[in-house]
């Protein structure tokens, strides 16, 4: 088969979108597929002039046999080529809906919904992450459901955490510093257990949203907490690696996730989880394994961490769970199988 994923823009970026991207592609390729990345150029998702000149030229120039995919970022690009996307069999790849993105004025979130409620409905098949996030394809943008399917991301094995093996519980939470991702909310819930000893430490770029990065560090200051948490930024990936080993804990307080790679990595590495069931957030996580709260709720955050942090002993069997459950994750090999197969003609 041969495909191509027009992205908007280089799959540099630690995101869940971009490493499901990457990720695919290679096991497309490893498979036999012809799969190709065409980066778009122009500013996404808001999709300025640039972007809706450079995603027409890239459509047009793919040659008739090659089936176009287009990342759901970059998909608002295509507003004025809608009738390029419905004569051609296009095929849409929707981590979650662009308007539930961050960084944008109300205004431009509009414009994001108009131009996905236009186009969504035009695709031949729309592939999601998550059955939550085809439960909300379906239901907000019309589609027929039997045109939907869910290729969840492989997960890739990985070496069992030791742990910090310190005097303090080391948290680590991997996530984009935009309001989704609901850092604030982790942030209030730890600070109530300041009788405790735990670390903090955020991976995850400020680029998307400077300002509520720049407000998250205030936070942290204002709570009295500032000397336990750490800004780690965008990590280089032994960096990453180095702190998923280190980690006793792995927390994140998302109002919405398309499926929760990180959180699949931390169960794959055998690190019990505490989250929020936002989306698909909490789909991986059992009794076992870990805690899941309500979104926003960060009172019950605080408690279940205040749990997990003091009992070392609960810790040790959520993280045997952690291990030994997540065994069972699909790999990436099987879903590349999965999503050729949800584009065949």
């Amino acid at each position: 088969m041969r495909l191509a994923l027009l992205l908007p823009g280089p799959l540099h970026g630690m995101s869940g979108g971009n490493a499901y991207d990457r990720a695919m592609l290679a096991a497309l390729r490893a498979a036999g597929h012809d799969a190709q990345e065409v980066a778009l150029a122009g500013r996404h998702p808001l999709a300025d002039d640039a972007a809706c000149t450079a995603a027409a030229a890239a459509f047009d120039s793919l040659a008739s046999d090659i089936v176009p995919v287009i990342d759901g970022l970059a998909l608002p690009a295509f507003r004025d080529h809608a009738a390029a996307l419905a004569a051609r069999r296009t095929v849409g790849l929707i981590h979650h809906p662009t308007a539930l993105e961050t960084g944008s004025t109300e205004t431009e979130r509009d414009g994001l919904r108009a131009a996905e409620h236009r186009l969504i409905p035009l695709l031949a098949r729309v592939i999601v992450t998550s059955p939550a996030t085809a439960d909300r394809v379906a239901a907000g943008f019309g589609v027929d459901p039997h045109r939907i399917a869910v290729v969840v991301p492989g997960s890739e094995d990985a070496p069992r955490s030791p742990g910090s093996g310190g005097p303090h519980c080391a948290i680590l939470s991997v996530g984009t510093l935009v309001p989704r991702k609901g850092h604030d909310v982790l942030l209030r819930a730890l600070a109530k257990l300041f009788d405790l000893d735990w670390r903090l430490t955020i991976v995850g770029s400020a680029a998307r949203d400077p300002v509520h990065a720049r407000a998250l560090h205030a936070l942290a200051e204002q709570l009295g907490i500032i000397q336990r948490v750490s800004f780690a930024g965008e990590a280089d990936p032994a960096t990453l690696d180095s702190l998923w080993r280190g980690a006793d804990i792995f927390a994140l307080a998302t109002y919405w996730e398309g499926y929760g790679m990180a959180i699949a990595e931390a169960l794959k590495r055998g690190i019990p989880v505490a989250v929020t069931a936002g989306g698909s957030a909490g789909a991986l996580v059992t009794p076992l394994s870990g805690v899941v709260c309500a979104p926003g709720d960060e009172v019950s955050l605080s408690k279940s961490l205040r749990r997990m942090i003091f009992d070392h002993d609960l810790r040790q069997a959520l993280a045997d769970a952690a291990w030994k459950e997540s065994r069972a994750l699909p790999d990436w090999t099987a879903q590349a199988r999965a999503f050729a197969e949800a584009i065949a003609p």
